[in-house]
């Protein structure tokens, strides 16, 4: 019973951030500030809520490692200080590493600009049995490279292969692999912590005052603020182009970031429960191999 009302719970805070047409969304009908009914009076409850999310995760994810069928992807894009570390860093808190992956994807190598936008990505996709981090992603390519033409420029494509159509070929081909992995026992979930620009700011002024936060502040995060419009557009036109049942985007307010935090738990909570996980059945056989096991272990003067 308990179980079914956390399960209960976490489909009330993370489905109405969850986006799976994106044909009528908007950014600007997200408040980046949303707590929903929690207050700042709540927020002792909601980190008490979070650590139980937490725990319910890590049963979750024992049962998807052990039933080894599923794995799952998820997916953090944020402008920067967002809280994409914070929330992965909490929220994924009480999983075994052993049954998780987590990759960062900064600006691509000489290697990675010699093969196609998808490559870096698809080697490090989750086992089964795994869940699956990326901090950033294939995204970026619509994102930041849309904002930044020079940056596609290096990427060493065909003169004619570059038009006035290769966004929405982007978002075609992201909307396929992202089928065909689903297809194939892959759960997509992908997070865009919405923060606004006056939070931002906060945050990057934080950074500048507190030394032991001096080395999280680049001087090309306060230079890429000058582009925030174009950012804005390019994250709406992301999310309306690449939103669908199989692998929804969640578009959290990421002002708060204990009511971030609680969001992307809950999503992922509700979700892993959604796959019906279990332990593996064990056959007869093995069962007795198990009985004569405990009753070599279990008998005296066996040296064992």
């Amino acid at each position: 019973m308990k179980e079914k009302k956390l399960i209960k719970m976490a489909g009330k805070l993370s489905d109405p951030y969850r986006v799976i047409s994106g044909s009528k969304f908007r950014l600007k009908d997200v408040d980046p500030g949303d707590t929903l009914w929690l207050k700042s009076k709540d927020k002792d409850r909601a980190k008490e809520g979070l650590q139980t999310g937490v725990e319910e995760l890590a049963r979750l994810q024992d049962r998807l490692y052990a039933q080894d069928r599923w794995s799952v992807l998820l997916i953090f894009q944020a402008m920067d200080a967002a809280g994409k570390d914070g929330a992965i860093k909490h929220v994924m808190s009480g999983v075994n590493p052993q049954g998780c992956q987590v990759f960062s994807f900064k600006a691509p190598s000489s290697e990675d600009l010699d093969h196609d936008y998808l490559w870096r990505c698809m080697k490090r996709l989750p086992e089964r049995g795994r869940i699956g981090i990326f901090n950033r992603s294939y995204y970026e390519e619509t994102l930041v490279v849309r904002v930044h033409p020079e940056l596609l420029a290096k990427q060493k494509i065909p003169a004619k292969l570059v038009n006035k159509q290769i966004w929405k070929q982007r978002f075609e081909d992201i909307r396929n692999v992202e089928r065909y992995l689903t297809r194939n026992g892959v759960v997509v979930l992908k997070f865009f912590l919405h923060v606004s620009k006056e939070e931002q700011k906060k945050r990057f002024l934080d950074r500048l005052d507190r030394p032991e936060k001096n080395w999280k502040f680049s001087g090309a995060d306060a230079a890429e603020r000058e582009h925030w419009n174009a950012y804005m557009k390019a994250y709406e036109e992301m999310v309306r182009h690449t939103a669908t049942a199989e692998a929804p985007w969640y578009v959290v307010p990421a002002d708060n970031k204990w009511f971030t935090r609680l969001v992307v738990a809950s999503a992922v909570i509700k979700t892993l429960d959604s796959l019906d996980l279990h332990y593996p059945v064990v056959s007869e056989a093995k069962m007795q191999e198990l009985a004569v096991a405990r009753e070599k272990l279990a008998g005296p003067g066996k040296g064992m």
